[in-house]
């Protein structure tokens, strides 16, 4: 089987230690090429993946020929305008999270997606890890029994970088496109639900950035409560508590990195039972699911129409915050 040349746009440290690994080390993919202005940050692209065509400009990764499918690590802010170039030069693309910084920005991306019978996708990994598939599958056969409220957070802390790009307005910083697009996506994966409404949003900001979001928002039968921050301690965790038991995810969004996954199903009276996934690399995952979708083998996973629920859920959040 011929494989899938890629390109990426931007010698991201993201890219560098998770992306460019993971295509490098999917099947029936090939890291082909990267654009980025400084040589000094080609040099351990190209110690994963010899032979790594590299160059400055990201249009001429655009132009290849040989270049099938592009990936997007870029700032947020340029996230739109460059799926959208990649999209018009013929390129599949898959674009970081949040692949937009407001939910109408996704309808053009869409239509140009459709338009063009090229696959389009953020790069919203969680959704190709078993834990979350068998989350979604137990909830829906009743392990849980009736699902009452979900308790999602993320939290870390890069008050000590100030130049960061989460840290700064122009390039679409915060927690909420950072990592709420996980607390609050997460939910409306396992669930197949959508918010009926923000009940709450406590709001920190610091120089006009959203650092710290605890929002509290209703769905149909349940609440979730989602708590994320770039100036506390790092932790996560993922709850679902029904009527007759719960499901806990203490390393929900960063296995290998953060933990190791783990799902566990607490009932009153029966033993906890407990899910591993030792060594499941979801980003391997998602360019395996993102090729399988280029060759018409399955559709992909996470489309951009998932995409544009969580991030009109977001801007809900901002219009409550408001």
């Amino acid at each position: 089987m011929k494989p899938i040349r890629w390109g990426i746009l931007g010698a991201a440290k993201f890219a560098r230690e998770q992306m460019a690994p993971a295509i490098n080390a999917a099947k029936h993919a090939d890291l082909s090429m990267l654009a980025t202005s400084d040589p000094a940050k080609a040099a351990p692209f190209q110690a994963i993946a010899p032979g790594l065509q590299v160059t400055t400009g990201y249009e001429d990764v655009l132009a290849a020929k040989e270049i099938d499918a592009v990936y997007i690590p870029l700032p947020n802010a340029l996230h739109v305008e460059w799926t959208r170039k990649a999209l018009e030069a013929g390129k599949h693309v898959l674009t970081e999270k949040p692949i937009a910084m407001q939910a109408s920005e996704i309808d053009p991306l869409i239509a140009l997606r459709d338009a063009t019978g090229l696959v389009a996708a953020e790069a919203y990994m969680i959704v190709h890890h078993p834990q979350w598939q068998d989350a979604r599958r137990l909830l829906a056969e009743g392990a849980i029994g009736d699902l009452l409220r979900v308790n999602a957070t993320f939290t870390y802390d890069n008050s000590g970088d100030p130049g960061n790009i989460r840290n700064t307005v122009a390039t679409g910083g915060g927690s909420l496109p950072d990592i709420g697009v996980y607390t609050l996506g997460c939910a409306r994966f396992v669930t197949g639900q959508e918010p009926r409404a923000v009940r709450h949003a406590d709001i920190t900001r610091e120089n006009g950035v959203e650092v710290r979001a605890e929002v509290i928002a209703e769905f149909d039968g349940f609440t979730l409560t989602s708590l994320t921050s770039m100036r506390m301690a790092l932790y996560q965790s993922v709850t679902f508590h029904g009527t007759e038991g719960v499901m806990e995810l203490p390393v929900p969004f960063n296995p290998l990195g953060y933990g190791d996954a783990e799902l566990r199903v607490l009932r009153k009276g029966a033993p906890t039972v407990v899910h591993r996934y030792p060594g499941v690399n979801h980003y391997i995952r998602q360019v395996e699911a993102f090729g399988a979708a280029v060759r018409g083998e399955a559709p992909y996973p996470c489309p951009l129409e998932f995409s544009r629920g969580t991030q009109a859920f977001i801007d809900m959040i901002w219009a409550a915050d408001r």
